[in-house]
This record gives C-alpha cells, sequence and structure tokens, in this order.
C-alpha cells in the first residue's frame, strides 16, 4: 500500500498489522476531537471496468459561513488543501485534480486576494483498479476559516469502496 498526497506520491506503506497508525489518524480522532467544518458527502462506492483508467469525482461541502485556502494559495504561509490517499494493493492513484479557487477578501483588507473553496467543491481521483473490491481510504486536509479567525488544521475521513469489474 502506498500513500499518494494529492498528485504526488509519498512513499510505499509496508503493513505492520492491524494497530498500524495511518497518516490521517492521530489521538484526537479518538475521541474529543472538535467537530469537522468540511464534510465528504459521496461517493461511498464506485464500480469501474477493471484495469483500465478511470476518474471518480469526490465531492465534499464546507460548512455554511466558512471557506477553506484552495489547493494553489497564494501566499505560501497558508496551509494549503490536501488530499491524502493510501493505494490499497490493486489500485493506482497517478494523480487527483484539484477545482481552481475563487477570489476572496477579508473585508478590514479587500485589496488582498485569498484563493479559497467554499459552499460545496469536487476533486477529480484518477485511478486504475485491479479486478476486486478495493477500499480506498484517506483523508482531506484543510484550515478552515470564517471572516475573523482561522481554525488550526484539520483532516475528514475519506473511504471509498471501489470495484473493478
Amino acid at each position: 500500500m502506498r500513500f499518494v498526497t494529492a498528485a504526488v506520491a509519498i512513499s510505499a506503506l509496508a503493513l505492520g498489522g492491524a494497530a498500524q497508525e495511518l497518516p490521517w489518524q492521530t489521538a484526537e480522532s479518538e475521541g474529543g476531537s472538535p467537530p469537522q467544518l468540511v464534510h465528504f458527502l459521496y461517493p461511498q462506492q464506485v464500480t469501474l471496468p477493471a484495469g483500465k483508467p478511470a476518474t471518480i469525482e469526490m465531492h465534499f461541502r464546507i460548512n455554511d459561513g466558512l471557506h477553506i485556502n484552495s489547493h494553489e494559495p497564494r501566499q505560501k504561509s497558508l496551509i494549503r488543501t490536501e488530499l491524502i490517499v493510501a493505494e490499497p494493493e490493486g489500485v493506482k492513484i497517478p494523480s487527483v485534480d484539484f477545482p481552481a479557487g475563487v477570489d476572496y477578501a477579508f473585508p478590514a483588507d479587500p485589496t488582498q486576494k485569498l484563493s479559497v473553496y467554499n459552499g460545496e467543491f469536487v476533486l477529480k481521483m484518477h485511478l486504475t483498479a485491479q479486478r476486486g473490491n478495493h477500499l480506498v481510504e484517506g483523508a482531506l486536509r484543510y484550515q478552515a476559516c470564517d471572516t475573523n479567525t482561522c481554525f488550526p488544521p484539520r483532516k475528514v475521513p475519506v473511504a471509498v469502496d471501489v470495484v473493478g469489474q
């Protein structure tokens, strides 16, 4: 199994046992974690032609009144939105396409534009799956802000059952 961050392969992961912690799992996910500000909507399962390149549209919704930095923020100091995915055996994920961000400016400084997502947005995951069932798991890492403050970065779990036929 290997990990893919956005469109870049990170490294191979050797499975060491059921208790292994994956990159998007943290101690705060075991309880007492703050509520999610971004939600993975769908798909939960997709059926694809086995061995052929395909694209899955992954839908997310940001809570009303909030925005998150896009995948390509205009300032290096801002935390970009990333999709971290574990590639199970039998699935290859060469890239993930992120939508372009929309311009946003805080009322205090309307001249400084940020590149953000708000409302609903869709990521396009390109993959090839071998015959059989494969659980693609990961997390969307983001930093949400309102007009006054930014919250600490968070990760929302993502899981899609990929059926290669």
